[in-house]
């Protein structure tokens, strides 16, 4: 009997990744499941930019808008609940597609995650004081001083990864990074990968262009509904944070706007930088007329370098 098999699109956000994977889910007359580490909060919906409606409808989707941002959801819980709806799913179809711009669940699905070591309560009492005294500067000025492989790929703007890899950093004298090269563990499925390719100009303006649709979708007022929250993880996202600046006098309105798209602008650039690193993926370009098949017709043509 033939292994089930997890088909993953990944890519830069605003790259296409849900329009292919719904065109894909539906010609396999599959399901798709999100590897998006914000898509998953009920709260927050524009800013994310969750499928609409409509999309929804096309295709069953899973992990969208799936818990609340008070829930303290990891990647450990995603790993040990996608590996756990897969293994259901796989019951009733050969193929899945998992759809996300979230690197680090991707590979907690795919590979596994690294284990860690055990931090003393005195190392996590002095990054959470680096934390409430001195905020993200500080913890930003840290990681990238101690580890900057990591600095180069981890989301820059997110207190508890950064957090994490301090705790690490101080904890055994060694990078976060060398404790990520742990072999992968092994899946009772096989996984092929591709990932999304626009050029840099076209996918600025994409990036411009969904903004402007998430600021006439309502973006502001659900930012507002927010700020009681705003110190939970899951808001220190590209989009909220910008505008909680705002709502605080640091900036107007159209300030607030163009740091959304420079900072969106940028983690775009680090997604690439961290699926660069992964010689398994596939290099799609929808704008040259590329689209995904599977099987896979010829890799060695599909990858881009």
């Amino acid at each position: 009997m033939s292994r089930p098999t997890l088909i993953v699109i990944a890519g830069p956000t605003a790259s296409g990744k849900t329009a292919e994977a719904i065109k894909l889910a539906k010609q396999l007359k599959t399901v798709i499941v999100s590897a998006d580490s914000r898509q998953l909060y009920k709260e927050m919906s524009i800013g994310t930019a969750v499928p609409s409606p409509k999309e929804l409808r096309e295709v069953k989707h899973y992990f969208i808008q799936n818990i609340s941002i008070l829930s303290n959801y990891d990647v450990a819980d995603y790993e040990r609940d996608a590996l756990k709806l897969l293994n259901l799913l796989f019951k009733e179809h050969d193929q899945v597609v998992m759809v996300g711009g979230s690197g680090l669940y991707i590979d907690a699905v795919c590979k596994g995650i690294d284990p860690m070591p055990d931090i003393s309560k005195a190392t996590r009492q002095r990054v959470s004081r680096m934390w409430e005294e001195e905020g993200l500067e500080a913890l930003q000025s840290e990681v990238q001083r101690l580890d900057p492989e990591y600095w180069a790929v981890v989301d820059q703007r997110n207190p508890r990864r950064l957090q994490r890899a301090l705790e690490v950093c101080y904890q055994t004298g060694q990078t976060f990074t060398s404790f990520r090269t742990q072999q992968p563990a092994k899946r009772d499925f096989n996984i092929v990968k591709y990932a999304l390719f626009r050029e840099k100009q076209e996918l600025y303006n994409r990036i411009n262009e969904r903004v402007e649709v998430m600021l006439a979708q309502g973006l502001v007022d659900e930012a507002r509904s927010l700020v009681p929250y705003r110190r939970r993880n899951a808001l220190n996202t590209v989009g909220y944070k910008e505008l909680f600046d705002y709502f605080d006098g640091k900036c107007n309105l159209n300030e607030a706007i163009e740091q959304i798209k420079l900072n969106t602008r940028h983690y775009a650039k680090r997604q690439m930088t961290w699926l660069r690193k992964d010689q398994e993926y596939n290099w799609i370009n929808p704008s040259m007329g590329e689209r995904i098949t599977f099987p896979i017709v010829n890799p060695s043509e599909a990858r881009h370098s």
